[in-house]
């Protein structure tokens, strides 16, 4: 008595697992896109030709009036240094305006080596070629 073989199987369409996986991504960058606070609107960073694309999180923002800027309200270095996670390993970041006088750069930067920070890093734009 010959046997019959049972029909093969469909495999299962891919599609439906490419939009959930493109769903999930979208949901991700409109949240992401969301929650991190956006800098200050008048803004503007210094350009350098090779400067790391990554903006972190916790910065100082310096104003073209010299004005200090930390989570939306004015900052206070110490107050800044002594609110570093212990992951940023005492290191102080400061996203300075374009247009910001030097000498108050400085004056800023030897308040937060003062008030206690290991290392004081100068956040940038990436200039185009």
């Amino acid at each position: 008595m010959p046997r019959r073989m049972p029909y093969p199987r469909r495999r299962a369409d891919p599609t439906i697992t490419l939009i959930n996986v493109v769903f999930l991504m979208l949901m991700f960058f409109l949240v992401a896109g969301t929650i991190a606070t956006p800098p200050p609107a008048d803004l503007r960073l210094v350009q350098l030709a090779q400067a790391d694309p990554l903006v972190p999180p916790d910065v100082l923002s310096m104003t073209a009036t010299g004005a200090v800027i930390w989570q939306g309200a004015l900052a206070d270095p110490a107050a800044y240094v002594a609110a570093l996670p212990p992951k940023a390993q005492g290191i102080a970041r400061i996203m300075p305006d374009r247009d910001a006088p030097a000498t108050e750069l400085i004056a800023l930067a030897r308040a937060l080596r003062a008030a206690g920070a290991a290392e004081v890093r100068i956040v940038t734009e990436r200039g185009t070629p």
